[in-house]
């Protein structure tokens, strides 16, 4: 039963970010969206800690095991999480993000935030959620800055601000700070 749970939110949360990408321009990659979450790799955690379907199951897993192999797999194949472009060795530890890509996070936390509140969701989840990680996130400043300038207006304006138009007027706005 859990395995039909976890799969039935995976797919909702998937046709959210599909819907969003298209909005935004970039149907392909709403397409192909968080694929990884089928592997072995990532299924045999996420659903061994599923629960009520409101978190991540691998921050379950990550909490009773200090880390999360599936986590490591979903983030180092989905170039749509800061993490798979933060090296610690690199001369630059955070490279600018391309904005197809975070035009994709965006419209993944926004999913996200849709599929975790359920009925309790309106637009400004995704800022309040922003806000209470915000101390977590590495990445550019300027990409931090950018999400955060994104987010507040989704919570002013509502999804109709979300365009391709709209979201690379702020990505070139915060870069050229």
């Amino acid at each position: 039963m859990k395995l039909i749970r976890h799969l039935h939110n995976v797919n909702i949360h998937r046709f959210y970010v599909f819907i969003l990408c298209c909005k935004v321009g970039i149907p392909f990659q709403g397409l192909v969206h968080d694929l990884s979450k089928y592997s072995l790799s990532e299924l045999v955690a996420s659903v061994k800690y599923f629960t009520d379907g409101t978190k991540s199951p691998l921050t379950t897993d990550k909490s009773i095991n200090g880390y999360s192999l599936a986590w490591l797999h979903h983030k180092g194949h989905n170039k749509h999480h800061f993490e798979y472009w933060y090296d610690y060795n690199a001369k630059i530890k955070t490279p600018v993000i391309p904005f197809k890509y975070m035009k994709e996070m965006i419209c993944d936390r926004i999913a996200a935030s849709k599929v975790y509140y359920k009925n309790n969701y309106n637009d400004s989840c995704s800022i309040e959620y922003f806000n209470s990680h915000k101390n977590e996130i590495r990445m550019d400043e300027r990409l931090i800055s950018y999400l955060e300038d994104v987010f507040t207006r989704l919570s002013k304006e509502g999804e109709s601000f979300l365009n391709n138009k709209n979201l690379k007027e702020l990505y070139l706005k915060h870069l050229s700070k």
